[in-house]
């Protein structure tokens, strides 16, 4: 992609560095970088890395000035042509919006700290399609005082290079630049402007008692700002004051990992101290906004919440910072490097570059403009691991195959959708909604799972067959996309499936029970295909996830295990005990280890609770958030699996593991055919010595059963390619 990066200016300061870093990470990821700010001592370092620079008053409010900006903004847009437009200060994102609304460009922006709130501010700023914030504390500021929905924002954070920022940079080319020799220094490197120079002022005020704690102490204050001139002023007076040149201000530099390293104590906040923690300093976390004291372990938390900068705390009196300075100095040489290796292992598990140009291409992603608009249909947004698994695995697959898809979701809660998916989604009851997002589409794409049914409902199956009525009254074609099909049992409904099956521009059906409902309802079309559900083209989580999983809950560590995946339903009032016996069988004849696995706990809870209570033998329940691919890994490592829920099942087959059904549907019974799997029963009539039996003659050719499944679950991944493959030459009909 080519983005175009707007700020105020780049000169010393957290929110510049972290645009630098993330603009050379960028470029050598393969996108191209175009930034327009005031200038600055950094534009070398971008131009080095291969972006380009335009030069326009980005940093001043005054009217005139930013006439003259967006002027020069609109020109570098119509000739750059970029993808994004990503602003990170709150005069350029004011002036992308307004040109965002006449070019008609995706536009993203970034929060790197709380701003000023009037209400002509208010009202003039301009987050965009997404926001990106640096730190918790700055999304809720953002969600507060602005209204911007949560599902907007997507937090990230302060990237820092640990090669450049390490403890085998030296600093001896900066002790020799300002004869710092053997001394004690003390760093700080910070915007000089008036709010943020607090701490830089009281570091100088308080260099007399620094002076006659630590002999020859040196204070080295680096960066630039409109208050540098009158802290020179300043620290020139009480140099002549202590006879020595005790303070030294540099001035705004760029060689800052020579000045991390020169130093023996960073006293500062935000990207600044995290730099400091890369190079392995000790590090005192104080600034304009709060004072923590010294970084130690017991204050990871508080200090990632506001991004290390201690907006929670208040502001250090310099009376508490001399305190804290002296009390971290009189710790032993071993003791500050022991924090300053904690303090870089920190930076590199939590605040990578990679990790911050990854957030930052997640939400270039979701805005980009992209050929093809697809909005998807399901029943989605209820927290069901079944239906969220195809959701993730139809997006993954689809994205996979071709960059250039954009993806709505109709959803229950939108919010989750988004948060989990980072998709863009819409109310699936918000008739204006799905109808604007229709409207705006290429193609519906309606399912996967089983929709097409009047088992829980007719409203249901209403609900679904009208979005596919609206959009082809919009003339938008509709794709069934794997879909497993039934029981529609109501003559009307079955009337009503038929028709909108054979009005859809293409139909793939996730087992051939479907395909025989469909012939059943008289539906003619020749060119309905059996591929396979989108989930077996999910990967699952890592084997080492899936060994965490199991030890959160109890199981212990090698133990060979078997799955059980119930759910409440009606007229099954014996079953629990029949099931429990059948349990309580598989742990004492095959020493296998019960584990219950709720796809959508709200609704699996009471049901497992149940069988649980009535097992003789001990169990163990997978009862902390999961995601689809979660189980999935989970899955994979069981030696058996019993599923009444269809998804546990799928999930058993993708993952090549031997499974029993507990059938309470057609729809399982129809899967267990097509995987030439046992039933262990009918959950209305569950007979626990039939079960038995069945599971001792699986067990009995258990070799057998796993070399079938590991074939079956080859050939269906490999089935279920041709839903996306058909998609996408849905989609390139449309342009044509």
């Amino acid at each position: 992609m080519k983005i175009l990066m707007a700020t105020m200016a780049l000169d010393i300061g957290g929110a510049e560095t972290h645009i630098v870093e993330l603009t050379k990470e960028l470029q050598r990821q393969g996108h191209e970088v175009v930034v327009v700010s005031n200038g600055g001592v950094y534009v070398p370092e971008i131009l080095a890395a291969g972006a380009r620079h335009y030069e326009a008053p980005l940093h001043h409010r005054a009217v005139g000035d930013m006439r003259k900006a967006y002027g020069i903004l609109k020109d570098v847009v119509r000739k750059e042509q970029p993808d994004i437009v990503h602003a990170h200060a709150r005069i350029p994102a004011m002036l992308c919006g307004q040109l965002a609304k006449r070019e008609k460009f995706p536009f993203v922006t970034s929060c790197h700290g709380v701003y000023q709130i009037s209400g002509v501010l208010r009202a003039l700023s301009d987050w965009g399609e997404r926001t990106l914030a640096v730190s918790e504390d700055i999304r809720d500021y953002l969600m507060k005082e602005y209204h911007i929905p949560e599902e907007q924002i997507r937090l990230t954070i302060n990237g820092i290079d640990t090669e450049k920022f390490s403890p085998e940079t030296s600093g001896q080319k900066i002790r020799e630049e300002f004869a710092l020799e053997q001394d004690t220094v003390i760093g700080h490197v910070s915007r000089l402007d008036e709010e943020p120079a607090i701490i830089a002022r009281h570091l100088i005020d308080i260099a007399p008692e620094l002076d006659k704690a630590i002999p020859g102490v040196r204070v080295l204050i680096t960066g630039g700002g409109t208050a540098f001139e009158e802290l020179r002023k300043k620290a020139e007076e009480m140099n002549r004051r202590l006879g020595r040149d005790c303070l030294v201000l540099t001035g705004p530099r760029t060689d800052i990992p020579e000045i991390m390293a020169a130093s023996d104590l960073f006293v500062g906040v935000s990207r600044a101290a995290l730099e400091a923690m890369a190079a392995g300093k000790a590090v005192v976390l104080s600034g304009a906004q709060g004072h923590t004291g010294l970084f130690v372990p017991e204050k990871l938390q508080k200090a990632v919440d506001t991004n290390f900068c201690c907006r929670t705390d208040a502001v250090a009196e310099k009376e508490r910072m001399l305190r804290e300075i002296l009390e971290a100095m009189a710790l032993s040489r071993e003791k500050r490097e022991e924090l300053g290796l904690y303090g870089r292992e920190t930076v590199i598990r939590l605040y990578s570059v990679e990790r911050m140009t990854k957030d930052a291409l997640e939400i270039y992603h979701q805005v980009r403009r992209r050929r093809y608009h697809v909005v998807m249909s399901g029943y989605y947004g209820f927290s069901n691991a079944g239906d969220d698994a195809i959701l993730d695995s139809i997006s993954h697959s689809v994205t996979e195959l071709s960059d250039d898809v954009a993806i709505t979701v109709l959803s229950n809660d939108p919010a989750l959708t988004q948060r989990q998916f980072g998709l863009h989604t819409v109310p699936r009851f918000h008739a204006l909604k799905v109808f604007s997002a229709l409207r705006k589409s290429d193609v519906l794409l309606s399912g996967g799972g089983s929709l097409l049914q009047d088992t829980t409902s007719t409203r249901s199956i209403l609900y679904y067959l009208a979005v596919m009525s609206t959009a082809r009254m919009l003339g938008k074609p509709v794709m069934l996309y794997a879909n497993g099909i039934g029981p529609v049992r109501k003559e009307g409904n079955r009337r009503r499936t038929k028709n909108a099956v054979e009005k859809a521009a293409v139909v793939t059906l996730r087992d051939n029970g479907s395909q025989r409902e469909l012939r059943q309802m008289g539906v003619k079309r020749d060119d309905l295909r059996v591929t396979a559900d989108p989930v077996f083209r999910l990967p699952p989580a890592s084997p080492e996830r899936a060994e965490e999983l199991l030890k959160q809950c109890g199981m212990p560590e090698g133990k060979n295990f078997v799955v059980v995946s119930v759910r409440s339903w009606p007229n099954t009032e014996k079953f629990s005990g029949e099931l429990a016996k059948l349990c309580d069988h598989l742990r004492r004849r095959y020493g296998l280890e019960v584990l219950f696995m709720m796809m959508q706990p709200s609704h699996d809870r009471a049901a497992t609770e149940r069988v649980m209570q009535a097992m003789e033998e001990k169990a163990f329940v997978l009862d902390c958030p999961c995601t689809p691919r979660d189980l999935m890994g989970v899955l994979g490592k069981a030696k058996l699996c019993l599923a009444m829920r269809l998804h546990t099942l799928i999930f058993a087959a993708r993952m090549a593991v031997p499974t029993m059904g507990l059938v309470y549907d057609p729809k399982v019974e129809n899967y267990l055919q097509e995987l030439d799997l046992p039933s262990a029963g009918h959950v209305e009539r569950f007979d626990a010595k039939a079960a038995i039996t069945a599971a001792d003659t699986l067990m009995a050719d258990y070799d057998g059963v796993l070399s079938g499944m590991k074939e079956k679950s080859e050939a269906l991944t490999k089935a279920a390619g041709e839903n996306e493959r058909l998609l996408l030459e849905l989609l390139e009909k449309t342009k044509k």
